[in-house]
């Protein structure tokens, strides 16, 4: 799958989106998450608030931002990037994997704060949301089925996994439903591997990957 380059107005939404991004961060580091307003990540970045509006929803969605930033693209990519040869369901887990697991300096530090903020957790939860339609592309292009729905599906199913597996990872200590989840708020200490979390919440998608596969072959 080939993606022409993005021209120079994208490119000027891009470095916009990076900016605003970076400043979320950096503030709500130095200031705590609760000091920073969208006035302050908009000045930070040299854009107005009616800009910044254009680019994020909340302070929380541009400070998560920082650490999800294209993951649902890199994945996609990860996934076409793969061999024919190796089974889909296969490419999918290690590119999901692969894109939450392999962070940086400068994602440590958001992910501290995700772990500390209930509001953050809760947008780091919902930026799963972008993985399914890029997910979706390159599984079409996978099993070469532009035509059902099978796709769409499969990527979806791969998105609520991922959001299960995230939910499991940064559940506070004695919360066992998700009715009472993330409601104490405050720090919460990440339990067990994440790459384990999502290998067992995608290994139930197997045989429907299997067989969209086997289906596909002449």
């Amino acid at each position: 799958m080939t993606t022409p380059p993005p021209g120079l107005r994208e490119r000027k939404k891009q470095a916009t989106r990076e900016a605003l991004r970076e400043a979320a961060l950096r503030l709500a580091v130095e200031r705590g998450p609760d000091q920073v307003r969208v006035e302050d990540i908009a000045e930070a970045a040299g854009v107005s608030p009616r800009t910044y509006n254009n680019y994020f929803a909340s302070r929380e969605q541009a400070i998560v931002s920082a650490v999800t930033a294209d993951r649902e693209a890199r994945i996609a990519a990860a996934v076409a990037a793969r061999s024919a040869g190796v089974r889909l369901v296969d490419a999918v887990t290690e590119a999901v994997v692969e894109q939450y697991t392999n962070t940086g300096e400068r994602d440590h530090r958001a992910l501290l704060l995700i772990t500390t903020w209930t509001a953050l957790r809760h947008a780091f939860l919902d930026s799963t949301a972008g993985i399914e339609l890029p997910l979706a592309a390159v599984i079409a292009e996978r099993l070469g089925d532009t035509e059902t729905h099978t796709a769409r599906v499969l990527a979806a199913s791969v998105t609520a996994a991922v959001r299960i597996a995230l939910e499991a990872w940064l559940r506070p200590a004695g919360i066992a439903s998700s009715a009472g989840r993330f409601a104490a708020g405050g720090l919460v200490v990440p339990s067990g591997s994440l790459p384990d979390q999502l290998r067992t919440t995608l290994a139930p998608l197997a045989p429907a990957f299997d067989a969209a596969e086997q289906g596909t072959r002449p």
